[in-house]
Order: structure tokens, then sequence, then C-alpha cells
């Protein structure tokens, strides 16, 4: 029966072994820290595989997040997937990681009308998108101080950083998901709905909403545009 294999490193290193009849999580893991992608990701794909004997080449492709994030860790997830994706010879596809948090919502009992999913984009901004009540991204993805939101409920770690500015801004950031960042089990829920629906997932492109405080290269901007679409 193939898996899937998904990652995410725009927040924190996080993958996941998803049977891609089901849906069903096999195995996921989830790093505590959000500054140890170069470190971690490796060896979580390599224990992963390992514990549940699933060979490379024998998936059924690889979901990844593209950001929002921030360069250096989004970068480490998206070299990997695109890697591991020639080496094995299976499909690579593109999944923008706030739909892991909005993934998130919609499987609380009572789901708003209209609703705000936030990361933290540091310097007392964050990545955010808008949603509805079914899960349709409506606005988005933004990066914009806490304090600019619309008066929205909001989830995610985003708004348990910045609840006071969201807060006098008329937001209702929502305590319950102050612990929440984008995980690879939920970007592969996204993904394979997007998936079942037809829809083409195959450009891998990060998504940089501003320029990293590392500069950046132009030629690589462009090198990495080109495998992306390749």
């Amino acid at each position: 029966m193939p898996n899937y294999l998904s990652i995410d490193t725009s927040a924190h290193a996080s993958v996941a072994l998803i049977d891609a009849d089901t849906g069903a999580v096999i195995a996921t893991r989830t790093s505590p820290k959000g500054n140890d992608q170069t470190e971690t990701l490796a060896s979580y794909v390599r224990d992963l595989m390992a514990g549940h004997d699933q060979q490379g080449p024998e998936l059924a492709g690889i979901i990844v997040g593209v950001g929002p994030g921030p360069f250096t860790g989004l970068r480490v997830g998206l070299v990997a997937a695109r890697t591991f994706g020639f080496v094995w010879q299976v499909p690579v596809h593109g999944v923008m990681s706030l739909h892991a948090l909005a993934e998130r919502v919609l499987e609380l009992d009572e789901v708003p009308d209209e609703f705000i999913v936030a990361s933290d984009a540091r310097r007392k901004e964050v990545y955010w998108a808008r949603y509805n009540r079914q899960g349709a991204l409506t606005d988005g993805p933004h990066v914009a101080a806490a304090a600019t939101l619309p008066a929205l409920p909001v989830y995610g770690v985003g708004a348990g950083i910045y609840e006071d500015a969201l807060r006098e801004a008329g937001a209702a950031p929502q305590p319950e998901s102050f612990e929440w960042i984008a995980e690879s089990a939920y970007l592969a829920k996204h993904g394979l709905k997007e998936l079942a629906a037809g829809k083409d997932l195959s450009n891998t492109a990060p998504q940089y909403l501003r320029e990293s405080d590392a500069q950046v290269p132009a030629f690589m901007k462009q090198a990495e545009a080109k495998e992306a679409t390749a």
C-alpha cells in the first residue's frame, strides 16, 4: 500500500508518513525547537522511513510545505523534498504551510464562519491567511503587523505571541491554538484533499513574503524558480 512522505520546515522540522489510500497518519515527528531544521530533518526522515520499512522509491509522493516562512528554515525542507523526489523518482507536491493550521481549525467542534490562521514572522509580524467555514482560502497569505489583522478569530502560534496586539485591534486570538505550528501531518491532510480534487501541486517555489535577513543573491532565486517548474 503506497504512502506519502510529508515535510514542513516553515516553523519547526516536521515529518510524517501518511497512508495514501485512507489519509491515516502512520507516524509523525515534529521538533520542539524552531531553529534546528538543518540538524534534525534528515535524521527524522531516515528514522521514520526505517521504522516502518518504507523504501523511498515505493512512496506515492512527497508533500512539502512551501511557506510562508523564514528563508533558512523553509529552504531546508524544500531542498530536501526536491532531492528525495529526484533520487527516488517520485512526484513532489507543494502545499502552502498555513493550510496546515487551517486543517486543525476544521477539526474543532465549532468552526467560525470566517477565521484567520497566523504563524510567527518575527519583527512583531505574522504570516497570516483567511479562510471560510469550509476551509477555503479567501485571502492571503500575507505578512503584516499583528495589530493590522481583521477583527476575526485568530488561530496559531502567532495568535499567542501577539495576543495583546490582536485584542487591541479587535481580533479574537484563540487560546487553545497558541502552541499550534504548521505540522506535516496536517499539511498532508490538506494536500491529499487538493490532489483528490485534481489540483496541480507541482509548483514547489517557496513563498517568501519579504526579504530575509540573509541577503539572497538574485541568481539563487532564479535558479530556485527554474527548479520548481522543471
